[in-house]
């Protein structure tokens, strides 16, 4: 319904604001990474997520876009509310989170206050494929971690259907006999022994 308001910064906290756009004024609740991103602002644009439940209409103001399309992704995986959304954005960037999801990293995740194993894996099942073929086209830049090329072409066998232990037999032989291999290499010569 909304994409953005532009306007003037009438009240700032680090979890709502006040924003007065053409005389009204609209209160937005904020993550902490947005609050850091406009503190020093007096006008300011935030990106819009308009939560609709049947006791609350709420909007959720974001400084980037996306950051808001990561909020989305969030709070469309079961259990997780709006405000659970925005303390996961508000405990990490959302670069952290989108990188932790991407990569697997379920410990990063549960360390978010309100966030259990369970709904830790949950949020990664759902959301990982999602995020990972968005690739360039995510408006999130995607900071993966540094894998070492074993690794690299350990995860995209797996991903192919491969079994981790069987792929790890044949890497761990393919990189004893040849050293230096590019990731490319070492999946096509892995493909041949599989």
């Amino acid at each position: 319904m909304y994409d953005y308001f532009n306007g003037k910064l009438v009240f700032k906290a680090p979890t709502h604001v006040i924003l007065e756009v053409g005389g009204i004024g609209y209160y937005l609740h904020i993550s902490l990474t947005t609050y850091s991103l406009i503190k020093d602002q007096e006008n300011c644009k935030l990106f819009i997520s308009f939560q609709v439940r049947e006791d609350a209409h709420t909007l959720y103001g974001f400084a980037t876009e996306g950051e808001r399309h990561l909020f989305n992704h969030l709070i469309s995986v079961s259990g997780i509310g709006p405000n659970t959304g925005r303390m996961m954005l508000s405990s990490a960037t959302p670069e952290e989170i989108q990188s932790a999801i991407v990569n697997g990293q379920v410990a990063m995740i549960q360390k978010i206050k309100g966030i259990g194993p369970k709904t830790a894996q949950r949020v990664i099942l759902e959301l990982q494929d999602k995020l990972k073929k968005q690739g360039d086209n995510a408006l999130i830049p995607l900071p993966l971690a540094k894998q070492s090329v074993p690794d690299e072409a350990l995860s995209a066998l797996v991903m192919l259907g491969f079994g981790k232990a069987q792929v790890e037999k044949v890497l761990t032989t393919l990189v004893q006999a040849n050293e230096g291999l590019s990731v490319e290499d070492l999946i096509k010569q892995a493909l041949k022994k599989l």
